[in-house]
């Protein structure tokens, strides 16, 4: 396996564990954003100064705006994301933010690719799957106590495919360049909210807790994102496609195992319609 594919498959590993680290944070999920975006940008900038990387000015100048928009888009993507952990399980938030790919297949028209019968039924494949994991088919207290973390991981990805687009209108930017402006975006978007909330932060952290904010900043941020960047250019689209589904599939193994959280049979046949033909419209058509 080559060098490229160990590095991406290691960036997926470590985005597939961040919610366990999360629900293990007690403070606000706007707070926990912040802190990423915050260190992940400090432990680039101290790589590109030890690698001695001269980040590109004119090419940061001319993508400016759609950096700044879409680092904005993923600081609110993450305090979605995190919040939903609160009222659902990790490995059901997880599953239903990666419908984030299928919603990227409805917008794709807008970027000149063709919307084909085989994505719209995926789309439709993971639609049906959304209705297994809401618990709709359950006890209605379930439902109750679900349907917020599931719009909100929802409207994580919604977020998230909104960063996809933008991203694809950038012109040549190095890939270190674009990261550590759009962290830093994700990071200054939330202070306004943290300023008038008072930084979520109700109590001192603990020694542990601190350290679980560290790694999720250094590790699932600075470090993935190295990892990532630094990969995605060498691999194909398909190898990307199919390599990034580790992150959901970690994700539940290890709700289930280290979180004990439990999934009914409805929950495990909603996720695997979602994953199923979220990876099957990845792959090629036959011509």
């Amino acid at each position: 396996m080559s060098l490229s594919k160990l590095r991406f498959l290691s960036a997926m590993g470590i985005f597939g564990t961040v919610g366990i680290f999360v629900k293990f944070i007690p403070i606000d999920a706007a707070a926990i954003a912040f802190f990423r975006g915050l260190l992940g940008v400090a432990f680039l900038a101290v790589f590109m100064l030890i690698t001695k990387r001269k980040p590109d000015h004119r090419a940061v100048k001319q993508n400016l705006l759609l950096l700044i928009s879409s680092g904005a888009a993923i600081g609110l993507n993450w305090v979605l994301l995190f919040e939903s952990y609160r009222y659902v399980s990790v490995a059901t938030a997880t599953v239903c933010y990666y419908v984030a790919p299928l919603l990227f297949l409805l917008v794709s028209p807008l970027l000149g690719e063709r919307l084909t019968p085989k994505k719209i039924s995926c789309v439709v494949v993971a639609l049906i799957g959304l209705v297994f994991v809401s618990g709709i088919l359950t006890e209605a207290s379930t439902v109750q106590n679900s349907i917020p973390g599931i719009f909100l991981s929802l409207g994580a990805a919604v977020l998230y495919t909104t960063v996809v687009v933008i991203n694809k209108k950038l012109s040549p930017i190095a890939a270190y360049d674009k990261t550590i402006v759009q962290l830093g975006s994700a990071a200054a978007v939330l202070i306004p909210y943290l300023c008038f909330t008072g930084f979520g932060i109700n109590q001192p952290l603990s020694a542990i807790e601190t350290i679980l904010l560290v790694i999720v900043g250094i590790v699932h941020t600075g470090i993935a994102y190295t990892l990532y960047f630094g990969s995605i250019g060498s691999l194909n689209a398909q190898s990307i496609a199919l390599f990034s589904y580790l992150d959901p599939v970690i994700a539940v193994v290890l709700s289930a195992l280290l979180l004990k959280e439990p999934m009914s049979i409805y929950n495990i046949i909603g996720s695997i319609l979602i994953l199923g033909s979220a990876l099957y419209s990845e792959l090629p058509e036959k011509q």
